[in-house]
């Protein structure tokens, strides 16, 4: 045998075992997403304890009021609500003190101001509110999310002795227009399968826009203000937790977006922004991501049995994609606990979209180090440390 057909078939072999990991992946994420997620463990009453919500703030939404009122509607025991606001000209700040006088019996006080403990601007929100926490349980809660009223419940009922981090895997609300389909068909898909896979195989995939931390051990870690000098602060708010010996679990309730101003161009930005974070922290993610993309995959492993089993590589990849899609579809049935909310031909036309688009969002990403975050820029260097430009 020549060395090059050596290679050739060193390479086939390769690609068809990620090939086959890759469908594992998928239905790993299936059978646990539909085993772990719309359950919630029972729990008594005197197990619930006083949970502090942080809401970092900044502007206001179309949304913002509905969602932030979720919040003062929320049936559980014992919880304060912390709205941090960055300055005093900040919209949002009336938002808040008119949701105060409407519910008075709800424990909420609002931070005006920042305190600099690093190049993250959202944790120099939420320091001062942190400092005042009174509960030994902390809530991080991104501005843009609404929740369900037993959602606190399902999130503490997470918690175990060996459990020190609760998150919630992102989804998003029903909304009006395209932008918010494909949005729905992204975190019913791709992001969900990564996100339920790696959970149950026990790799670090929090996201911070909804997560539950045992305040103790935060503090052991350095306390929030130790998280500052990173962007992706949530990554390694859960690397703290597992160094101390706890596990991180994600809940039952998926994370509920509400974003009022969406578009595909914004929707974009974040992806790209996420994708050079993820390659910051993890680099051989930079090569890895982009070959176990659905239409990538599928031209590669098509080469692959063409040249292992003479197999014709326009059916082997139109074959691939099709089941790519079913099993996408039935995963975000499984997300939604039920019939979608959208046309089969909108989930469609959205899924193709956003596979086709994979590649190229994700050379945008790699084509620099620079973030832009909350219109501000960022360095990020190699470890998820990062620097304001």
């Amino acid at each position: 045998m020549s060395v090059g057909r050596g290679v050739a078939l060193t390479c086939a072999i390769i690609l068809m075992v990620l090939w086959c990991a890759i469908w594992c992946v998928h239905l790993l994420a299936l059978f646990y997403g539909k085993w772990r997620l719309h359950y919630t463990p029972p729990v008594s009453p005197e197990d619930l304890q006083g949970v502090s919500i942080i809401k970092p703030l900044t502007g206001v939404d179309p949304h913002l009021y509905i969602n932030l009122e979720t919040f003062f509607k929320l049936k559980y025991p014992a919880y304060e609500l912390l709205f941090c606001v960055q300055d005093d000209s900040d919209p949002a700040i009336l938002v808040v003190q008119s949701l105060i006088a409407k519910y008075p019996k709800v424990d909420a006080k609002l931070f005006i101001g920042v305190k600099i403990v690093g190049p993250n601007g959202k944790i120099n929100n939420m320091i001062r509110a942190y400092e005042a926490s009174k509960y030994d349980l902390i809530v991080v809660s991104d501005s843009n999310l609404r929740m369900n009223d037993d959602t606190l419940t399902d999130m503490v009922a997470s918690l175990s002795p060996k459990v020190g981090l609760v998150h919630q895997m992102p989804y998003v609300c029903d909304r009006k227009g395209f932008a918010a389909v494909y949005e729905k068909v992204y975190f019913g898909t791709q992001q969900a399968r990564n996100y339920l896979s790696a959970n149950c195989a026990g790799v670090n995939c929090t996201t911070g826009m909804s997560c539950l931390m045992r305040k103790d051990v935060l503090e052991e870690a350095g306390g929030m203000a130790a998280f500052g000098k990173y962007l992706a602060e949530d990554y390694f708010f859960a690397e703290a937790f597992r160094e101390k010996g706890y596990s991180t679990v994600i809940s039952g309730q998926p994370a509920l977006q509400n974003c009022g101003s969406y578009s595909v161009d914004s929707f974009h930005q974040r992806l790209i922004r996420w994708a050079r974070l993820r390659s910051s922290m993890i680099p051989v993610i930079i090569i890895l991501e982009p070959i176990t993309e659905c239409m990538l995959m599928g031209v590669l492993t098509s080469w692959a049995a063409q040249y292992l089993f003479s197999v014709s590589p326009l059916a082997f990849f139109l074959l691939h994609v099709l089941c790519w899609f079913l099993i996408d579809y039935m995963l975000m049935r499984v997300i939604e606990n039920g019939p979608l909310k959208i046309s089969k031909f909108e989930f469609l036309v959205a899924w193709l979209l956003r596979e086709s688009m994979a590649l190229y969002l994700t050379m945008r990403a790699h084509s620099t180090s620079k973030i832009v975050w909350r219109n501000r820029k960022y360095r990020v260097r190699w470890g998820g440390l990062a620097e304001e430009v």
